[in-house]
């Protein structure tokens, strides 16, 4: 009877529940920054869990035997979140300080996912969807601009698409342009792990601590440990080393909704305290 050897190291399912974890963490942070309780290291460690999530995305999307599915199930939360942000933003449902979640993670992902595909697709020479698919999402924004600027009055229209059926890369906080680009890289590198994950430190050191200093003069190499950490991502390639190259068993569905779900209970409970603290 044979029986199956189980590899040293981190399942993908193991990746995605640390990077909840850490997400769980950094948006604790995110929602009750207002209460000066919630400690900093928080929102540092949670600079880890978006590349962990790019990188089971690539992961995730380079063995699905569904790419549809998987590019549909991500695409159509992004839709249900992107709408209930551009419902907060137009019906004056912000936190009394101004507050909302900007939580565009998804829209990014699937934009990616697209330009993925279409890289997948010119690499078997099918070239007319394959670029299509790579530079129609790319372009985007500046075709919405030069539309909006032509047309004024279609700004709102803009707006909407933009929160849900049409993300447009440049205007997503969340994510957004270089990250995407991030994870474009590493898809191309995923079959050589060490210089993908050398690809993304030097690319993450570069736009987050490199770049800051070059060009804000009042960025210091002591903010970049206290408030500009954002090149703290960098140290999740050391988990992404650990991956062993197995899905492993988990809750694909809870997966999926821990994101929308964790993140809506706590704004929830962050407009309720706020309330509280401030009658």
């Amino acid at each position: 009877m044979e029986q199956t050897i189980k590899q040293k190291g981190l399942t993908g399912f193991q990746l995605k529940y640390i990077a909840m974890i850490l997400m769980l963490l950094d948006h604790i942070h995110y929602f009750f920054e207002f209460t000066g309780i919630v400690p900093i290291w928080f929102s540092m460690l949670g600079r880890l869990s978006a590349p962990l999530f790019l990188f089971c995305l690539i992961e995730g999307f380079t063995y699905t035997h569904n790419r549809k599915k998987y590019f549909i199930q991500i695409y159509s939360i992004a839709i249900v979140m992107g709408l209930i942000q551009f419902i907060i933003l137009n019906f004056g449902l912000k936190r009394p300080d101004g507050f909302y979640p900007q939580n565009q993670m998804l829209a990014t992902f699937s934009i990616l996912l697209v330009i993925l595909q279409g890289i997948d697709w010119c690499s078997k020479k099918q070239w007319v969807k394959g670029l299509l698919a790579i530079i129609i999402p790319i372009i985007l924004p500046f075709m919405v601009m030069l539309i909006g600027s032509v047309i004024p009055s279609g700004w709102g229209a803009i707006n909407i698409l933009h929160f849900t059926i049409l993300p447009l890369h440049t205007w997503i906080i969340d994510g957004g342009t270089f990250f995407i680009l991030q994870g474009i890289l590493m898809y191309l590198l995923r079959k050589h792990r060490k210089i993908q994950v050398i690809v993304f430190v030097i690319s993450n050191l570069l736009l987050y601590a490199v770049y800051p200093l070059i060009i804000m003069p009042n960025i210091t190499i002591k903010l970049l440990f206290t408030e500009a950490f954002e090149w703290m991502g960098s140290f999740a390639v050391i988990l992404m080393l650990l991956y062993n190259g197995e899905r492993g068993k988990g809750n694909k569905k809870f997966c999926y909704w821990f994101y929308p779900g964790h993140i809506y209970v706590l704004c929830g409970l962050s407009y309720l305290l706020y309330y509280l603290l401030n009658r």
